[in-house]
């Protein structure tokens, strides 16, 4: 309790507010009492008396003093309440923690008791996995032995068609032996045992056919044992081994003889040099006007590069190498003449028109105003020289401004690229029919394989050492290792020679096994599209399909097509007729190359062998335990004789204190290699600016091939004239080591402004002397790896240097996106420059833009377009969202025809490429908007609706909408009849389609219905429009030998008439096939005689040919005279006769004369009999192709055996499931039909059944069998692929 102090202060006086107005104020002289009390005092009953006695205030203080006491009693009672419920909740405090130290108790049991239960949930789960592991392991094994078990079986059937083949070779050539009056010595008449003759083992070297008596030809087996002679039963006597591939007019072996052709002229000359439309531009003073105006860009859509080639005249004397070099590389020239012409002028068109035999297409530009001077003297020799010439030329006349001029002049320059150097036809429908032609599901690049064509043909063109001949005997050794054999490696040091050796032989491999598919890819510089695993897989899987089937049973996703590829080549290596052979060079080169290679561990079938090359330094340790062929380094005396070639052809002589120099230049083994010793006299003859002593000094310093080039780098900078060239030439190299797949030199112009064209041609000339730099694709790219180290090295040792020159690039392919500019480049350059420079916000830009996109997809780059989304952040969900977005912004600024449908191709290619994903809902929303815009904006029934429907039911198919997909698919198919006929491959497209929906739906007869259909389409279209590459080659073959057929008459020359009528027979040129043959026939008569078998030849030829027109009257007597030609000259064997009998067979039966073609069905059984034995599927062809004729002739009883014998053979030759087995199965089935047998007929139809949806089901419905019942087999490969998407 406080003093009164603490409530008044000194001096203050407390007015007494319980008396009246009256009272007045005054000091109380006693201490004032506690708060407490003054406060309960307030609390009392009434006022208090004013004035009050001291009695009275000692009876409050007595008041105060009970209350104090009941305030007291009060507490305690209250206290000792308190007390208890404290002891009360103690208790139950104490209750509760022993509580609770029993629920710790318990809870810690149940935590051991769960820990022991997840430790045996643990210990079952490992078992499980374990046991699946065995149960995979044991699938794993069981199916390995299965495919050796196969492989072991046809390796030994191979080994007895090898022997039956070496026995019906020798008894042929004994028995022209006989025929020619050469008695025989027959070993079973003698005594002695040492006048037999050991059949040798596949393989292995035979004495008698090394002998000279026979005069024969050496064995196949010495060079390549892969040859088979077994390529399928309807090959069993194709002539194409025996006699070449244009001795007969057959369609059957058209691939085969395309690949020989390509043998006969593998490098012709091509009218683009390296994808590059070069134009070269010859002017005059007064036509600078037109040329500066000249400013269009041509080519740019159409995946070529285009370049304008100009030296002007003031500087053009400077340049005389570098202007002939053009002249050979230029496309087309164009000549605008003036009045008067310059000296250099002269010697371009004196070099381009006059001197050079196939001279360029030229387009002459004239000035024809009045008020221009006339010609003068040279200008006006020079145009009648070039009219003596006989130029085809397209002549140019303007009056008008050189605005004016230039606009003609690009419209015949155009006209010109597209009809005669691109091959386009002037048709205005062709681009809708390019449209609907790249309506397929497989998307390819023709760059690529482009890339991989020039890249295989520079390396054969490559001069090759001495050594190389001995590896490849000994790789020759290694392929020829009977099956099973492991992928067989080819191993060396950098620069060993490994990708020239893997070249050549697989020239020499085409050029004597033409029936062997060879599949091949060269991998270029890391982290470049050559080393993309997706893309490289697609690549050789396409190519594999081409051969085969229908290429829309690809799979687009990325993992599925790593994953297929050695399932397809399985499938595809039983049913090839010859060998496959895949030959990948630098595969250590390749993505993450072991973990996508893991197949190669598995066997390989019997009929393919693969062999890759690798760095002996980074070559995986799991693959050093196949077979391998290693490149040693050259033994310095080779190394000695080979420099010295090098040097006696760059006009170099060494002196004995050089030669000792030399030697120590190639004492290690970094150096003793083909590329080191290839490129050092190439440097020493560039090498101007030092002495020879010099240069061998440094060389002599140089530890590998890298420090070489950098020396050859120093070395050419310093010989340059100015600081400026060496600028140029420092950016050059460091431009074509920051791109992706190289540069070009319109891009390099693109980039350096400062750039004149004829400084590059001179910089790009030495570069290429060095061996540094080369042309592939119209790209400049480095020659060899090492000379890409050697610029990283000197010039971009950090990545300061680096990230600056590709902000250069990326700048220069920003500039052309910005002025919708998208071409191919632009789509591969760009993204990956963005990603390097790890610019996820532009990047992400760049890929918005839907044309880089749409680029990218329809070349097949998929996997790339995916890795850069991922690289962003996004997934394929939230990657079609934002591609839906900016589709959705782009349509509201499109307006117009054309416009809008660019968007719906747009919305097709989205589409198309999430149904690629598995990402069906996303797919159907851009196909049905893509579907709505070209319905609105072109026409219901324009070929563009058939080909959104088309897609369309493609995701309701994979949806299993089958409804759905139906009728999207006929609307589909009657627009496209009504489009382009019944007979377009668009209607073959969806009959396919369709015929896949219905089998799907176990719609079988339909399906088949509508298959043949297509078949029927596919086989006409093929014969209309030919294989594209192939048609050019009979081109080129046949004006070759039309050079050749104008001599004297003799053999040779009649063979060359009838290969001519075989060429133009085979490009649809009916007429001019008929001539040549007729002429051959004559002359084969006039100078062999009438019964000579080259004679039966030209008459099967020409029967053939009338066979095509329909002529069968004409037809069947021109086969029978052949036929009677060749029993009388040839063994009953022969395969020529077999082939004659076979095609007047099956005239025969066209004709309905089966009476007639019973017989000689008889024969060709006889023939296939012996020549193969009764076992082989070749036999059991013959006996089905006999059965079916007994069925149409009614003898049902005799058709039965040959069945049943048939159908014997094929399962325990080909397997119970092969389709030959379906076949005969269906057609026994039909027999017991019509026999009344209705059970057993149920049984044989249900099993072909079985066996038809196993074989549809592998090639997912696209393929049907290539085989029909009644033996009269059709190929169903069409052309190849040539698709020419937009770039």
């Amino acid at each position: 309790m406080g003093t009164a102090s603490s409530l008044v202060a000194p001096g203050e006086v407390i007015e007494d507010g319980y008396g009246g107005e009256g009272g007045e104020a005054c000091e109380i002289p006693v201490e004032v009492k506690p708060k407490a009390r003054l406060l309960r005092s307030s609390f009392r009953r009434g006022p208090r008396a004013i004035g009050a006695s001291f009695k009275s205030t000692g009876s409050v203080e007595l008041e105060y003093a009970a209350e104090y006491e009941r305030l007291r009693k009060e507490y305690e009672i209250f206290r000792v309440s308190k007390n208890n419920e404290v002891a009360s909740m103690q208790k139950k405090e104490a209750k509760l923690d022993e509580e609770n130290k029993r629920l710790r108790a318990e809870l810690q049991a149940l935590q051991k008791t769960y820990q022991k239960i997840l430790r045996e949930k643990e210990s079952a789960l490992e078992a499980k996995y374990q046991a699946m592991e065995r149960a995979s392991t044991f699938e794993h094994d069981r199916d390995k032995v299965k495919r050796q078990f196969k492989i072991f079986r046809e390796t030994k059937e191979k080994e007895i068609q090898d022997l039956l083949r070496a026995k019906r070779d020798l008894e042929s050539k004994m028995q022209q032996l006989q025929a020619q009056g050469i008695q025989v010595y027959d070993p079973a008449d003698s005594d002695s045992e040492d006048n037999h003759t050991t059949i040798t083992a596949v393989g292995s070297h035979c004495e008698y056919w090394s002998g000279g008596a026979l005069c024969s030809e050496p064995s196949m087996g010495s060079m390549m044992q892969l040859q088979q002679t077994y390529r399928g039963p309807e090959f069993a006597h194709s002539l194409i081994d025996v006699e070449g591939p244009f001795a007969n007019v057959s369609r059957d072996d058209w691939d085969s003889a395309v690949a020989s052709l390509l043998q006969v002229s593998p490098h012709v000359s091509q009218a683009l040099w390296s994808n590059t439309v070069r134009c070269y531009l010859m002017h005059t003073h007064e036509t600078r006007g037109e040329l500066d105006s000249l400013t269009q860009r041509l080519c740019e859509g159409l995946g070529h590069f285009y370049l304008d080639v100009c030296f002007c005249d003031e500087t053009a004397a400077a340049y005389p190498s570098e202007r002939r070099l053009e002249i050979e590389r230029s496309s087309v020239c164009v000549l605008l003449l003036g009045s008067a012409v310059s000296s250099c002028v002269l010697e371009d068109a004196e070099e381009m028109f006059l001197k050079t035999p196939d001279s360029r297409p030229l387009v002459l530009y004239l000035q024809t105003a009045d008020q221009k001077a006339p010609l003068t003297g040279p200008s006006r020799e020079l145009l009648e020289r070039i009219n003596k010439a006989d130029k085809n030329g397209k002549v140019v006349e303007n009056s008008g401004s050189p605005e004016d001029g230039a606009a003609l002049i690009f419209t015949q320059l155009e006209k010109i690229i597209k009809q005669e150097l691109l091959g386009m036809e002037a048709v205005d429908g062709d681009c809708e029919e390019c449209e609907v032609e790249d309506t397929g599901d497989v998307l390819w690049d023709l760059h690529d394989e482009q890339e991989q064509m020039e890249a295989y043909q520079h390396m054969c063109s490559a001069v090759a050492h001495i050594s190389v001949q001995k590896y490849i005997d000994r790789l020759n050794d290694l392929v020829a290792a009977p099956p099973p054999t492991p992928p067989l490696l080819i191993s060396g040091g950098p620069g060993s020679g490994k990708s020239l050796l893997l070249a050549k032989w697989i020239e020499l491999q085409q050029r004597h096994s033409p029936s062997t598919l060879v599949l091949y890819h060269f991998v270029g510089r890391p982290l470049s599209t050559s080393s993309e695993p997706v893309l490289i897989f697609k690549r050789l899987t396409v190519k594999l399909l081409q051969h085969f089937w229908s290429l829309s049973s690809l799979s687009m996703d990325p993992c599925k097509i790593l994953e297929e590829f050695p399932r397809w080549l399985e499938r595809l290596s039983a049913r090839h007729h010859g060998n496959i052979i895949i030959a990948i060079d630098s595969i250590d080169q390749i993505q993450n190359s072991e973990r996508h290679m893991k197949w190669l561990i598995d066997p390989l079938p019997a009929n393919v062998r693969v062999l890759v090359s690798v760095n002996v330094e980074t070559c995986p340790q799991s693959w050093r335990l196949w077979p391998t062929l290693h490149l040693d380094p050259l033994p310095i005396q080779e190394v000695k004789g080979l420099i010295s070639m090098e040097c006696v052809t760059a006009d170099i002589k060494l002196t004995k204190e050089q030669e000792k120099k030399l030697e120590k230049l190639f004492r290690t083994a970094s150096t003793c290699s083909y590329v080191c010793f290839t490129c050092c006299p190439k440097f020493w003859e560039c090498m101007s600016v030092w002495s020879l002593d010099k240069i061998l000094q440094h060389c002599v310093l140089c530890q590998d091939t890298v420090s070489l080039f950098r020396l050859s780098l120093k070395v050419a900078l310093e010989s340059l004239i100015n600081d400026q060239e060496r600028a140029i030439m420092r950016e050059l190299l460091c431009l074509v080591c920051a791109s992706h797949n190289g540069i070009s030199e319109s891009e390099l112009m693109g980039v350096s402004q400062d750039l004149c064209f004829p400084a590059l041609c001179s910089l790009l000339s030495r570069l290429q002397r060095l061996l540094i730099l080369t042309f592939s694709c119209g790209l400049l790219r480095f020659r060899h790896l090492q000379a890409c180290d050697a610029v990283r090295l000197e010039f971009m040792e950090d990545e300061v240097p680096m990230n600056a020159y590709r902000g250069k690039l990326i700048q220069h392919f920003s500039l052309q996106l910005s002025q919708n500019r998208v071409t191919w480049r632009v789509a591969d350059e760009l993204p990956w420059l963005l990603q390097q420079q790890e610019n996820k916000a532009k990047l992400q830009f760049c890929l918005l833009n839907l044309f880089v996109s749409q680029n990218l997809y329809k070349r097949g780059h998929f996997s790339q377009l995916l890795a850069y989304w991922q690289y962003v952040g996004k997934d394929k969900v939230s990657m079609a969202t934002e591609y839906f977005d900016s589709l959705k912004c782009f349509e509201q600024s499109c307006e117009g025809e054309d416009s809008m449908s660019c968007l719906a191709t747009l919305y097709e290619t989205l589409g198309r490429f999430l149904k690629d994903l598995g990402l069906l809902s996303q797919a159907v929303a851009p196909l049905q908007r893509s579907l709505e815009i070209r319905e609105t904006a072109l026409d219901p029934d324009h070929p563009s609706v058939a080909q959104s429907l088309h897609q369309l039911a493609g995701v309701y198919v994979l949806w299993r909408k089958f409804g759905n997909a139906e009728q999207l698919y006929k609307q589909a198919l009657e627009i496209s009849e009504n489009a382009y006929g019944p007979e377009h491959s668009s209607v073959a497209r969806e009959l396919d389609s369709l015929a896949l929906l219905y089998q799907k739906q176990n719609k079988y007869e339909q399906a088949e219905k509508l298959r043949k259909r297509s078949v029927k389409i596919r086989q006409k279209t093929a014969r209309q429009k030919g294989h594209m590459y192939g048609f050019t080659l009979l081109r080129r073959r046949a004006l070759q030998l039309e050079e050749l057929s104008l001599g004297k008459d003799s053999a040779d020359c009649a063979k060359t008439l009838n290969e001519l009528g075989v060429l133009y027979y085979l490009q649809n040129n009916l007429d001019a096939a008929k001539v040549f043959l007729m002429r051959s026939l004559e002359m084969r008569q006039r100078v062999l005689g009438q019964d000579h078998p080259d004679c039966g030849q030209s008459l099967n030829n020409l029967a053939a040919l009338h066979c095509e027109r329909r002529d069968y009257e004409i037809a069947e007597e021109l086969y029978e005279k052949a036929l009677d030609i060749r029993k009388r000259a040839l063994a009953p064997d022969h395969p020529s006769l077999a082939y004659t009998l076979k095609h007047l067979a099956i005239l025969y039966k066209r004709r309905g004369k089966l009476e007639k073609a019973v017989p000689l069905y008889e024969v060709a059984l006889e023939i296939r009999e012996k020549s193969f034995g009764p076992k082989h599927p070749s036999v059991a062809t013959a006996l089905v192709n006999l059965a079916v004729l007994y069925c149409q002739l009614k003898k049902h009883s005799e058709a039965l055996p040959l069945y049943e014998r048939a159908l014997r053979v094929y399962e325990d030759s080909l397997g119970r499931l092969h389709p030959r087995v379906g076949e005969t199965l269906k057609n026994l089935a039909v027999l017991s039909y019509e026999e009344g047998d209705f059970e057993k007929a149920a049984e044989l139809y249900k099993r072909a059944m079985e066996i038809k949806e196993a074989e549809q089901s592998l090639v997912c419905g696209k393929a049907p069998s290539r085989h029909s019942s009644s033996g009269d087999t059709f190929s169903l490969r069409g052309p190849a692929l040539h698709a020419h998407s937009p770039r």
